[in-house]
């Protein structure tokens, strides 16, 4: 028999997550049955998301969720064969029962030297949501001034380096020097550290004098009540998420954007990367490429250990993470 551990939410968040917050359990899986496979996880993902789809989408008590990168141990399903990796959705778990759905395989062409974590970061979900939050919301064009915020996350690094792809200008803002050093790395035109500058709103005007294009928006709340105001007429504006406002217990209210919308006429989406699911073939083959080609790097904050997952998760709202967060088994 095969004990598979896991973590539980023993209550909602209120506020930033804490360690008591997180049950580890332990629980005897069954045989398998004709059609099942069991996995066990290589590497699982943490992103901010879980914090406010939590809320929306568990009780109390359940086991936590999220994605993984694991491979097939046992197999009574010949379409799933052993030492086989797959993408699943089996949330925060060391060992899982599936009947094969829901696990989708990684890209056939995917090479040896490079890691499977990847398929949790530029090429899995932060580098679909990148690739079609910007290119489909933003809807670039060649010369545009890019901003990014949280730019050295899993999804904001990707929109910087396709925006520069595309031939754009790009601004990234990070927490960290240590941070803004690695977006220059990665090709960002410009960077700076908003916890350091003495007022966004200059940093913002030096960074880009004539105003910004496109801005895709990971942060939300003051950060972007200031971007509006330096955004050009027709800008558009990909809200991919709130990471600022996600652990306020009581919601923030103003300043107010309507004005800046309106009078700069600006389009303004929130999206989830869900709605080009048909499309993501084509985005995870193209991402691929990049990085195989060199256009697309990548850097990962790996926690090793599955006891340490909720330090790992609690640590993306801390600002530690520099790339994909990822908790290697």
């Amino acid at each position: 028999m095969v004990v598979a551990k896991s973590w539980t939410m023993v209550r909602h968040f209120d506020g930033a997550p804490q360690p008591e917050d997180f049950l580890l359990i332990e629980k005897e899986l069954p045989p398998l049955k004709e059609g099942e496979v069991l996995l066990e996880s290589e590497f699982l993902s943490v992103d901010p998301y879980m914090r406010p789809y939590s809320k929306m989408k568990l009780k109390e008590g359940d086991v936590i969720m999220g994605s993984q990168v694991a491979r097939v141990v046992e197999s009574k399903n010949p379409a799933f064969p052993v030492g086989a990796c797959y993408v699943a959705y089996a949330g925060w778990t060391t060992h899982f029962i599936s009947d094969g759905t829901e696990l989708d395989a990684l890209p056939s062409n995917w090479p040896d030297n490079l890691p499977r974590s990847l398929a949790l970061g530029a090429v899995g979900m932060p580098g679909l949501t990148a690739y079609f939050g910007f290119l489909k919301v933003c809807n670039p064009k060649e010369g545009d001034v890019v901003l990014v915020n949280a730019a050295a996350g899993a999804v904001g690094s990707v929109v910087g380096q396709i925006a520069k792809i595309k031939g754009c200008k790009v601004i990234g803002s990070a927490g960290s020097d240590d941070k803004v050093g690695f977006l220059k790395e990665i090709g960002f035109d410009e960077a700076f550290n908003y916890k350091t500058v003495s007022s966004l709103a200059e940093a913002l005007k030096t960074a880009s004098p004539e105003g910004y294009d496109c801005y895709f928006d990971n942060v939300g709340g003051k950060f972007t009540d200031t971007a509006l105001q330096q955004m050009k007429d027709f800008g558009r504006i990909a809200v991919c998420g709130a990471i600022s406002l996600y652990n306020d217990s009581v919601p923030s209210t103003g300043p107010y954007i309507q004005p800046y919308i309106l009078f700069k006429q600006l389009c303004m989406e929130g999206f989830f990367d869900t709605r080009w699911q048909d499309q993501f073939p084509e985005g995870l083959k193209q991402l691929l490429q990049w990085v195989i080609e060199g256009k697309l790097k990548y850097r990962e904050h790996v926690t090793n250990g599955f006891e340490n997952m909720p330090a790992g998760f609690i640590g993306l709202f801390k600002g530690e993470n520099t790339g994909k967060a990822i908790i290697k088994m």
